[in-house]
């Protein structure tokens, strides 16, 4: 066998591990490569393709699904496959995989940051040095310890379960809200389960970890940030659309919560004059939450082996179920 395999992509510098892994189980496979914009490479080679490894931000919408002449399957580099039509994928006999879990530890991790981000302030000392002020005088904002805070997080799976781990580890309270979350699986966690109102009243630091669905589209809006502590802080690593954006920015500026940390917009990449980058208790960061050398290791690894096993006609465990 000789699959055409194309691979959508405009991040990675290199495709040398998916070159790899591809060629141990096809050594004759022909790879080919496209940017974010696809379309002439579509009708001109990418119809064909037997393969495809995508960016998790390419479009894979029906229309561009039934242009697909041999497709098998179509390998999503990350664990969101909400740009990808699988119920159109499905008709047509074609797979969708995706990489769950692959960056757990690193999205746990950067929560923890921005715990300590907003706690420590480090980068907001500058201007009371320059005026003059030291000590106890150049500070302006209460200061309360991480570990007499307490976490609510929204969406108790492994990346939930982790994130709680470690803040248990610095002392804080923890509290959780998922729709399948039990009472003594909270406790097995050592956790709170609470109901979504409790939770974002409770909570200093507020973080969402639900993948984006019909269901959780705008799942937290203006109604719901102003529940919130004045003083608590949003962090969100998980899809842009889950929250009103503007309801945010409205919270932010009206201070009925006190900042956030976004690392995921409703559109990326952002326009550059969106107004939320310009707020300055809001910190953007450019969807890297889930960056590691280790995470991308093995989301490169397991997207290229998904495509080579559904093309060999080996099982995987990461088929999307619809």
């Amino acid at each position: 066998m000789q699959p055409l395999i194309w691979i959508i992509d405009e991040e990675w510098p290199d495709y040398e591990t998916e070159k790899d892994v591809l060629a141990r189980k096809f050594p004759d496979c022909t790879i080919r490569f496209s940017g974010e914009q696809f379309a002439a490479d579509l009708a001109d080679f990418g119809k064909k393709a037997d393969a495809i490894i995508c960016q998790v931000n390419i479009a894979m919408s029906a229309d561009v699904i039934k242009e697909l002449e041999n497709c098998k399957v179509i390998a999503v580099y990350g664990a969101g496959y909400d740009k990808v039509d699988v119920r159109s994928a499905k008709d047509k006999g074609i797979l969708v995989t995706n990489v769950p879990g692959y960056c757990n530890e690193d999205l746990s991790d950067y929560v923890m940051a921005s715990i300590y981000h907003f706690n420590k302030q480090l980068t907001d000392w500058q201007l009371p040095i320059k005026q003059g002020l030291w000590g106890a005088q150049a500070v302006n904002h209460p200061v309360k310890r991480v570990s007499k805070s307490t976490l609510f997080i929204i969406g108790f799976g492994k990346i939930g379960w982790m994130t709680a781990r470690k803040a248990k580890a610095l002392g804080m309270r923890v509290l959780a809200y998922g729709p399948h979350l039990t009472t003594e699986t909270a406790k097995t966690y050592g956790v709170e389960n609470v109901d979504f109102d409790t939770g974002l009243a409770q909570a200093d630091y507020v973080s969402v970890h639900t993948p984006f669905t019909e269901a959780t589209a705008s799942l937290l809006s203006y109604k719901d940030f102003n529940k919130m502590k004045p003083t608590a802080y949003f962090i969100n690593t998980s899809r842009g659309g889950v929250v009103n954006q503007k309801d945010l920015l409205q919270a932010v500026r009206e201070k009925k919560i006190a900042g956030a940390v976004l690392d995921v917009l409703q559109q990326e990449p952002p326009d550059r004059r969106d107004v939320i980058l310009r707020c300055p208790q809001i910190l953007v960061t450019p969807h890297i939450s889930y960056l590691s050398e280790e995470a991308l290791a093995e989301l490169k690894y397991r997207a290229a082996d998904n495509a080579a096993k559904v093309l060999a006609g080996e099982p995987t465990a990461d088929v999307v179920a619809i």
